[in-house]
């Protein structure tokens, strides 16, 4: 390796752990459907100011109109943060949160029961999550108030009780139903594309740095 590329390689570990250091940072994950795959999809960029124990997201539906008079339209969004299930039911969480003004979508916050989550999810218990339609209940939802393809959304939630979780351990953890599905009604979309832990991401900087330093050292033998 010439010494330009140790020079690349060295500084591209050291922009890497540099971006990982930042307080705060915007991550998209897919989400698909369990059981109607990529009829059911939706993009999520998610941050999380660990500061300030604030959890910000824009969800936009990307499923495709297969079918005349199905929509799989986003009905609700809810988070059970590790362990799974590990919620109280009750609503003493202590979270809070809001969707911004929206001209195409009416979605609740609530920190209380919202009930199953449907597609063999049995062991979910949300901690926290936003749904449409009168009954606040996960497994509920009305589409005239959901998020059609082609539309976003955006939120924030707020709670002490993210302190200790990191962000790819919460925008993870979503759970986003999906309504009027061609060929099966409703489904329950999950991450299709997980955001890493930061510790790996500096291991993978440590990693090339140390590599560069080995390369170094190579070459002042040689010479």
């Amino acid at each position: 390796m010439s010494r330009f590329g140790k020079t690349i390689l060295s500084l591209a570990a050291l922009i890497l752990m540099a971006g990982v250091a930042s307080t705060a940072r915007a991550d998209t994950i897919t989400i698909v459907g369990v059981n109607s795959g990529q009829v059911s999809t939706a993009t999520v960029v998610c941050e999380f100011n660990a500061q300030t124990n604030t959890l910000t997201f824009t969800i936009t539906n990307t499923s495709a109109i297969t079918s005349p008079g199905s929509t799989s339209t986003i009905t609700g969004i809810g988070y059970d943060l590790p362990p799974l299930g590990n919620a109280s039911a009750s609503g003493l969480n202590g979270f809070t949160g809001m969707q911004a003004p929206s001209l195409t979508s009416n979605f609740t916050f609530s920190d209380g029961d919202l009930g199953n989550v449907p597609a063999g999810f049995n062991n979910v218990v949300l901690d926290f999550g936003f749904t449409t339609g009168p009954s606040g209940n996960f497994n509920g939802g009305s589409p005239n108030d959901g998020l059609l393809p082609g539309e976003s959304a955006s939120f924030t939630v707020t709670g002490a009780a993210f302190a200790g979780f990191t962000e790819s351990q919460i925008c993870n953890a979503i759970f986003v139903r999906f309504q009027n599905v061609p060929g099966v009604g409703s489904d329950v979309g999950r991450p299709n594309t997980t955001i890493p832990e930061p510790s790996s991401v500096m291991l993978l900087g440590s990693a090339l740095l140390g590599l560069g330093g080995y390369a170094r050292k190579r070459l002042k033998r040689r010479n």
